[in-house]
């Protein structure tokens, strides 16, 4: 059996023989893309993570044994409502973490909302989580497209770059990123020269890229993810667009993806990231572990699984309940422990943390398998993520 079988058996294991001894287990559901364009970026590593969550909290809350269990929502926001819905009103689930694409990531926070259950979201990144359509019980994780806007756009445009084309995938999360960007672009002096959709898990972005090197702009920017991420930088390079000057930057771009790519095709991208596997002491410990476990280095959303996952159940601990808005109020209380370094959780339930602008190394600048990025700035928390005097989340304006 494999480790993340074995893993998944003993918890489920653990919290049958409790709950047939009358003790009912605490549940968090890990809600995952298991075989789409973002499998490899949380998937079944996602699942993992909140596993070792829960191991190294002791397995137990509230003298209740934990289970984690995990569902594939086939990046659907229909499937994923029907899931989440039997999961908190037939199975008992108290929370649901990592939850990718931002449509599913809306549709559940609607069914949350009504049955006040927690959502830790460690992988949607729309900022309407903590705005238009906020929940008091959400805690968004993942860093998103408002602060993945900044970093990279800056020093691209500081450094030439002024003028941009979009290949933007056609679901939330691409309108999103690409109005941010956009926005970021022009505060910082560059101009967009034009934009195209594509549909999600397309594998021919050849009339996507022809277009982008007919705007002549000097930089293309992917806003997409995952699969799609990867096959339009692979293709990018058949077509020509870098041997021919223009400059290409992933807005939401995992190690994974790196990986995949190869340091010969990726090399020059700018990643902005929260998480760096070989960021400090901390991050290597746990990354290694991790890795004994699926064979990967962790993406940013499996770590973020993780810390989000250990929060919740720390501040449920203090709160000596797994009820919603008791332990929500305790999480906005606690500091925030991103792997040494704190953080905090904003009453709109945004997490605040400091990002970093990497590089994807050359091969030749590379010394060991994974060592992909060299940090070019630090993006602290105040700089990367909206104010919340913008907010127009209803329980922070009182509309």
């Amino acid at each position: 059996m494999r480790p993340f079988a074995l893993a998944a058996a003993v918890l489920a294991a653990s919290a049958n023989l409790a709950w047939g001894q009358g003790v009912k287990p605490v549940k968090i559901g890990v809600l995952v893309d298991e075989a789409g364009f973002a499998s490899d970026i949380g998937g079944k590593g996602a699942t993992i993570a909140a596993q070792m969550a829960v191991e190294d909290f002791g397995g137990k809350l509230l003298d209740r044994p934990i289970e984690v269990i995990a569902a594939d929502m086939q990046n659907k926001p229909d499937v994923a409502s029907n899931i989440v819905r039997r999961w908190f009103d037939v199975e008992g689930v108290d929370m649901v973490t990592d939850i990718p694409v931002s449509s599913v990531a809306l549709a559940v926070q609607a069914v949350a909302r009504e049955k006040k259950k927690v959502l830790m979201i460690s992988a949607a990144t729309t900022t309407e989580l903590t705005n238009g359509q906020c929940s008091p019980y959400t805690i968004h994780w993942a860093d998103d497209t408002a602060s993945l806007a900044v970093g990279a756009t800056r020093a691209v445009v500081q450094a030439g770059g002024t003028s941009w084309y979009f290949i933007t995938a056609d679901f939330a999360f691409g309108t999103a990123m690409e109005k941010a960007a956009t926005d970021a672009i022009k505060a910082a002096g560059g101009t967009v020269l034009g934009s195209v959709k594509h549909p999600i898990g397309t594998s021919d972005f050849g009339s996507y890229l022809l277009s982008a090197q007919g705007s002549g702009a000097k930089v293309v920017a992917l806003a997409n993810v995952g699969a799609d991420t990867i096959g339009a930088i692979k293709q990018a390079g058949e077509f020509g667009l870098i041997a021919g000057g223009q400059r290409m930057v992933g807005y939401i771009v995992f190690i994974t993806d790196v990986h995949s790519l190869g340091l010969e095709l990726a090399k020059g991208l700018y990643v902005t990231e929260g998480f760096y596997w070989d960021q400090n002491d901390q991050t290597r410990a746990w990354s290694k572990r991790f890795f004994g476990r699926h064979g990967k280095m962790p993406s940013k959303e499996q770590a973020n699984t993780y810390l989000a996952t250990s929060h919740w159940l720390k501040a449920a601990r203090q709160a000596g309940t797994t009820d919603a808005e008791a332990v929500t109020a305790a999480m906005k209380a606690m500091p925030t422990d991103y792997f040494g370094t704190p953080g905090s959780v904003r009453k709109d339930g945004r997490v605040l943390y400091d990002l970093s602008l990497y590089q994807v190394k050359a091969p030749a600048e590379s010394k060991a398998p994974w060592d992909y990025y060299t940090r070019v700035r630090n993006i602290p928390a105040d700089e990367a993520f909206l104010p919340l005097e913008k907010s127009t989340c209803s329980f922070i304006t009182g509309k």
